[in-house]
């Protein structure tokens, strides 16, 4: 059975009554120290696939060991089913979503606990609220995010994962919650890296995430 009291003693939500400022780069607690498997957001994959991964991110993602969760995995084949299959451009899309998932290892691919994906709820709830976002509700497609969001950090901190991404909006905000979780910040590549990136060809990386 579900303890929805211990979750809220944990989270203690009733205790966040002013928005959470997102804290700058400076001001982030001091980074994992390196070693510790990593779970992956969802923009990792997408920046990889679209070549705008820092050298960084490729160097750590090729020394660290890559979990993946279904979550994240399911916001990426989302366009199997929203992507236009008469456009001409939609066919090739899908293919390198297609190598990607295939590339994941089926003993890295983890499912969240029912508890854990209860407590996201209260989590993304928070998130929408603290972000000091305008009055009134927010888009489905933010709160699902939000909801994912939240999943994968907390199934991050039950597992002793280092979440990998490059969302500092929501996940600094989590973190100011619950700071015992651990998160790894990377910044997208600018304009004139990516450039350069398609200037020289598809990376390697396009063939599927790291496992």
């Amino acid at each position: 059975m579900f303890d929805l009291r211990r979750s809220l003693r944990r989270i203690k939500p009733h205790r966040f009554t002013q928005p959470i400022r997102r804290r700058s780069r400076s001001e982030l607690p001091p980074q994992p120290s390196p070693g510790g498997e990593l779970l992956l957001d969802t923009c990792v994959y997408i920046d990889v696939l679209q070549g705008n991964s820092p050298p960084e991110l490729d160097a750590l993602l090729a020394l660290r060991t890559s979990n993946h969760l279904a979550v994240c995995v399911a916001e990426l084949v989302h366009g199997f089913g929203r992507l236009d299959p008469r456009h001409p451009g939609t066919a090739a899309v899908l293919q390198t979503i297609a190598r990607a998932v295939a590339a994941i290892p089926s003993h890295r691919l983890e499912t969240a606990a029912g508890r854990i994906t209860i407590e996201a709820g209260i989590l993304a709830g928070l998130i929408s609220r603290l972000r000091d976002l305008p009055p009134g509700r927010p888009p489905p497609e933010r709160q699902l995010a939000a909801l994912n969001d939240a999943t994968l950090y907390l199934h991050a901190m039950a597992n002793g994962l280092t979440v990998l991404t490059r969302d500092i909006r929501d996940f600094d905000v989590m973190n100011q919650i619950l700071p015992d979780g651990r998160i790894l910040f990377y910044e997208r590549t600018n304009q004139d890296h990516r450039q350069a990136v398609r200037a020289r060809g598809p990376s390697n990386a396009a063939n599927g995430p790291p496992g």
